[in-house]
């Protein structure tokens, strides 16, 4: 994770790649290297100068002022600004350089932080979903080896956990809820954050996890008979067919209520059974579990 293009920074600090250049031209705070074809590559360090100018210029410091601070009045700006977007922006950014530098110590402390001010279901919307999502660009680019992914996100899974497990149980809970992901995804995190949102509702949580054939999912559910099943596909096998997955689904358990979320679900236009239903949006999933309440 020591040579990011141009157009990796441009992804990870929203400053188009035409600005940076412009920057490079007349400003002394990045200076790329050249790949033997000519190419600009960027390292670590200019990864998280870049992500520090970019918060301070969206929030009114000009260029040409940033330009002439050190690391350390850089940084307290950083720390000065007020907004409660641009705390929330900085938090991402530190969990992005902490990844970089695979700090997992420093990592986990912000996340605890957050979480002690915060609470657990604010702290995954507001630093840990952007989080992912950039974490989802340095998968994408090549920049994060799976190892790095695995320890950060299980570092997140962990927390995920403690918080279902300080919700008391409903004694009296409305609704049951089958939990599951298909074979080949093992991506819990979004699974586990409905599970924490479900059960914070009073819903009862029936969780199979990560990597489960359909059949023994079929199984469960005519054993358990839950109200509704729920599904959340963030980066499936390669082989994996949605379509397919749906029909199956439709074929195998008609008489139950389907929810499918995550990255998938975005871009499927055919018509769904009507039984099942794609929640394509965290706010869709949200706003689904207020209303069992």
């Amino acid at each position: 994770m020591n040579a990011f293009t141009i157009k990796d920074l441009e992804n990870l600090s929203g400053i188009k790649a035409h600005t940076i250049r412009i920057w490079e031209q007349r400003y002394s705070f990045l200076k790329p290297e050249r790949s033997d074809t000519n190419i600009r590559y960027y390292s670590n360090n200019e990864l998280k100068t870049i992500l520090n100018i970019s918060l301070l210029n969206k929030y009114g410091y000009k260029i040409s002022h940033i330009d002439k601070m050190s690391e350390v009045e850089m940084h307290d700006k950083i720390v000065s600004l007020t907004q409660i977007q641009a705390q929330q922006e900085k938090i991402v950014n530190d969990l992005i350089k902490h990844l970089v530098d695979l700090d997992l110590n420093k990592f986990e402390k912000i996340i605890d932080d957050y979480i002690k001010a915060k609470g657990i279901q604010k702290s995954i919307i507001q630093i840990i979903f952007p989080f992912l999502e950039c974490i989802g660009i340095l998968w994408v680019t090549n920049h994060i080896n799976p190892a790095q992914e695995h320890l950060v996100t299980n570092i997140i899974r962990q927390k995920l956990i403690v918080g279902i497990d300080g919700i008391k149980h409903h004694p009296h809970p409305k609704k049951t809820a089958l939990l599951f992901l298909p074979e080949g995804e093992y991506h819990e995190l979004g699974l586990l954050f409905t599970s924490f949102l479900l059960k914070s509702n009073g819903v009862q949580i029936l969780y199979l996890g990560a990597n489960v054939p359909m059949r023994d999912m079929e199984y469960i559910a005519k054993l358990k008979r839950p109200d509704f099943l729920y599904t959340h596909l963030t980066s499936v096998a390669h082989n994996f067919n949605f379509e397919k997955f749906l029909s199956n689904l439709h074929s195998k358990l008609p008489g139950y209520q389907v929810f499918v979320s995550g990255q998938l679900t975005q871009s499927y236009k055919k018509k769904l059974p009507s039984h099942i239903e794609l929640k394509r949006s965290l706010q869709e999933v949200m706003e689904y579990i207020a209303s069992l309440s």
